[in-house]
């Protein structure tokens, strides 16, 4: 089963929402989340790392 990455989804700062300004591809999968709060008008950034692979073999061929 693959999990999902946390994600701020608050502003550490003040609680208010996050609003999404840009994702930038980074090394590995990882991705760098760039966010600004509605509430306060910060800026975050968070790196979103990619999920575990299946480990069941299945390589999401889907060709029938």
């Amino acid at each position: 089963m693959l999990q999902a990455t946390p994600v701020l989804s608050a502003c550490p700062d003040c609680s208010g929402a996050l609003s999404m300004l840009r994702i930038i591809a980074g090394r590995g999968g990882a991705e760098y989340w760039t966010m600004r709060c509605v509430g306060c008008g910060g800026i975050h950034l968070d790196i979103v790392k990619p999920t575990a692979a299946r480990t069941s073999g299945d390589a999401g061929d889907l060709r029938a």
